[in-house]
C-alpha cells in the first residue's frame, strides 16, 4: 500500500512538472488543443468548437430574410447529391437562384439559424472588410506597405510587403499551413492566446509580391493591419458595414485568441449559418450594390475576383476561383467543404456546410465535391423546366 501511495505520488509530481515545463517552454497551448480537440472525440477542429473558445459577436440589425421562389423545395435532390451528402456528412444545403431560395436541406446540427464554423470562408470577409477600409480612405491602396501599421514587422523584406500581397497570399511571410502537426504554426495560432506577439515573432524572409503560397498567416497579418487602420476591432466593423446593411438575420460570433482586448482568428472561425454566409456571395455577385446602396467598391470586387498571378489562376484576393463549365466561378472555402459558391452569369449561388471535405489532391486545386455541388445543382435546376 505505501508502495503503492508512494508510486503515485512521484506520477503526480512528475505529471506536474512536464505541465510546467510546456507552458515555460510555451507549449502549454497543447493542452488546451488536446482538451478542445481530442477530448471531445475530434482531430481537427470542428463546426461547433466556437463554444471552447472566447468569441466576439458581430452584430446583425434590421433582418433582411431571403425570398423563397415559387419552386421551393419542389425538386428533390438528386441521388448523387443526396449520397455525397451522406459521405461527407453535410450540415447545410442552399441554393439561391435569381435572389430566391430554390432548395434548402439541413442534417445533422444544421438548422436555418444554427452556428457552425465558417474555417477559412472567414478570409473571404476580412479581404471585404479591407476593401470597405480602402473606400473609405482608412487605407489608401492594395499597394500600401504593411509597416505603415506594423512598424514591429521583421525580417529582411518587412518595408516590402503590401496589403494587396496579404489579401492575394503573397507577403513572403514565414508560415506552416499545417492542421494537423502540433507544433505547426497553424495549430499555434489556434490554441495560443496571443495571436498578436505571435505573427510579429515570423518574418517576412521572401521577397512579397512574388507568387501565391496559401498560408492563413497572411489573413491574419491583414486583421492587424485592419484594427489599426480602422481603430474597430474586426467584429464591430464587419457588423457595422456588412452584417447590418447586407440584413443579416442573426447575429454571429468570431472567435478571439482571449477576452477583453482579443483580436478576432481572422483567418477562420466566423460561427453562423448558411442563409447568412450566402450574402456574401450576393454582394459579390451584385458588384458590391445592396438595395440601391454601393457598400463595397465594384472595381475592388472585380480585382478580387480575377487571378492576381497567371501562375495561379485558382485564387484572386481572398476568393477561390474556377472556370468550371467554361464559367466564370468564384467561391468562399472552408477546411471542412464549407462553400459559398457563385456563378454570376446564372445569377446562381450554392452554399455548403458540413464536417467532412471531398478529395483535394496535388493537381487539383480544387476537392471533388465542388464539381459535385455545381453538377448536381444544375441537374436540379433543368428539372423545373
Amino acid at each position: 500500500m505505501k508502495i503503492s501511495i508512494k508510486i503515485l505520488k512521484w506520477f503526480t509530481i512528475v505529471f506536474i512538472a512536464i505541465i510546467a515545463l510546456m507552458y515555460i517552454f510555451d507549449y502549454g497551448y497543447l493542452l488546451r488543443a488536446v482538451r478542445v480537440t481530442y477530448l471531445t472525440g475530434h482531430k481537427t477542429a470542428f463546426l461547433e468548437d466556437y463554444s471552447y473558445f472566447n468569441n466576439r459577436e458581430i452584430k446583425k440589425g434590421t433582418a433582411q430574410p431571403w425570398n423563397l421562389s415559387k419552386n421551393y423545395n419542389k425538386i428533390p435532390a438528386t441521388e448523387k447529391l443526396n449520397q455525397t451528402h451522406k459521405d461527407l456528412q453535410t450540415t447545410s444545403f442552399l441554393i439561391i437562384k435569381n435572389d430566391s431560395i430554390f432548395h434548402e436541406s439541413y442534417f445533422d446540427i444544421g438548422k436555418e439559424d444554427s452556428k457552425t464554423n465558417s474555417f477559412s470562408m472567414a478570409k473571404s470577409i476580412v479581404t471585404s472588410a479591407l476593401g470597405k477600409a480602402i473606400d473609405l480612405g482608412m487605407i489608401q491602396s492594395l499597394e500600401t506597405k504593411v509597416i505603415d501599421f506594423l512598424p514591429e514587422l521583421t525580417g529582411k523584406f518587412a518595408k516590402e510587403v503590401t496589403v494587396g500581397d496579404l489579401a492575394s497570399m503573397a507577403s513572403g511571410q514565414k508560415w506552416d499551413e499545417n492542421y494537423y502537426g502540433p507544433t505547426s504554426v497553424t495549430t499555434q495560432a489556434y490554441f495560443k492566446t496571443d495571436l498578436r506577439s505571435l505573427m510579429l515573432s515570423l518574418p517576412i524572409d521572401k521577397k512579397p509580391g512574388q507568387q501565391f503560397i496559401y498560408q492563413s498567416g497572411d489573413t491574419q497579418l491583414l486583421a492587424m493591419v485592419l484594427e489599426k487602420a480602422t481603430k474597430m476591432n474586426l467584429a464591430d466593423f464587419v457588423s457595422k458595414y456588412f452584417w447590418q446593411p447586407m440584413g443579416m438575420e442573426h447575429d454571429a460570433l468570431w472567435q478571439i485568441d482571449h477576452k477583453n482586448n482579443g483580436i478576432e482568428k481572422a483567418y477562420c472561425c466566423v460561427a453562423s449559418n448558411a442563409r447568412d454566409f450566402a450574402k456574401f456571395g450576393k454582394l459579390y455577385m451584385q458588384n458590391g450594390m445592396w438595395n440601391g446602396e454601393q457598400i463595397l467598391s465594384s472595381a475592388y470586387i472585380q480585382k478580387s475576383v480575377h487571378p492576381r498571378f497567371k501562375e495561379s489562376p485558382q485564387y484572386g484576393y481572398g476568393w477561390w476561383l474556377s472556370n468550371y463549365k467554361n464559367k466564370h466561378i468564384y467561391y468562399m472555402r472552408g477546411h471542412l467543404g464549407q462553400f459559398v459558391i457563385v456563378i454570376p452569369e446564372d445569377e446562381l449561388i450554392i452554399v455548403r456546410l458540413g464536417h467532412i471535405k471531398g478529395l483535394q489532391t496535388k493537381t487539383d486545386p480544387h476537392s471533388n465535391d465542388l464539381y459535385v455541388y455545381i453538377d448536381e445543382t444544375y441537374n436540379m435546376l433543368n428539372k423545373q423546366l
